[in-house]
């Protein structure tokens, strides 16, 4: 298992864990932030094997990485329904920006080349902080849902906000997914294409939601997601680049 530490910084007075891996090596290594998902994590990212052990590879693959606590709003203990029915993406946006400079400060990690990435929930809070963080090189979104939903007060659903995407895109979906369906990715695609954001999606037969997800045996599949790793790792290598 890959050492991480544990950083906590205030947003708005609310304390913020950041999970931190770090590859071997002196550096100086490109970083990602890791937005995690929603299921199990919310209680705590010590508590989503599935987040650590992805933070974990690309720590593995020479990435430094960064994990913001997304939840830290409310209680651990509180209900799943509670922080679905609540969740705010310009709390959300605060958070993604405090990670990023948490990350962008670390002793042996380049500031100028560092990308975002994650799954299910995660990966709209990905789009989120590309349409936010001009600072991003490279976004990467597995199966992200919600794109098209508002979430929050005076905000708009992020795929309006494409425009303000300054970084490529990969996108990886499963064509047996409900959400997002493969017309919610066309959506996104259209999106992407009129706002002339870079992009590649990579569609997959016979997979559904959280394919990747490998504490699920409902779901995971096993060949698809080790090609999407491949790719993603090379989306970054070629992004991230030195």
């Amino acid at each position: 298992m890959k050492q991480h530490r544990i950083d906590v910084i205030s947003v708005n007075d609310s304390p913020m864990e950041i999970f931190m891996y770090k590859p071997d090596g002196p550096g100086p290594h490109p970083g990602i932030v890791l937005a995690m998902h929603i299921p199990v994590g919310h209680t705590g990212i010590e508590n989503d094997q599935f987040t650590m052990k992805t933070a974990e590879r690309y720590a593995e693959n020479g990435y430094a990485v960064a994990v913001p606590f997304v939840f830290h709003w409310w209680p651990k203990s509180d209900d799943i329904q509670v922080k679905r029915d609540e969740f705010r993406d310009d709390w959300t946006k605060l958070d993604l920006t405090a990670a990023f400079d948490n990350l962008a400060a670390e002793d042996g990690v380049d500031g100028g080349r560092i990308g975002i990435v994650d799954h299910c929930w995660g990966g709209r809070v990905a789009w989120l902080g590309a349409c936010h963080l001009p600072g991003l090189k490279a976004c990467a979104i597995f199966y992200g849902g919600r794109v098209k939903l508002q979430m929050g007060p005076d905000t708009p659903p992020v795929i309006e906000l494409a425009h303000q995407i300054n970084c490529p895109v990969a996108g990886y979906f499963g064509n047996e997914d409900e959400n997002p369906s493969p017309e919610d990715v066309d959506d996104y695609e259209a999106a992407l294409k009129s706002a002339g954001v870079p992009y590649e999606f990579h569609r997959y037969d016979g997979a559904g939601h959280a394919f990747q997800s490998f504490n699920s045996e409902e779901r995971y599949r096993h060949d698809t997601s080790e090609d999407a790793w491949g790719k993603v790792l090379d989306f970054m290598g070629q992004n991230l680049a030195a």
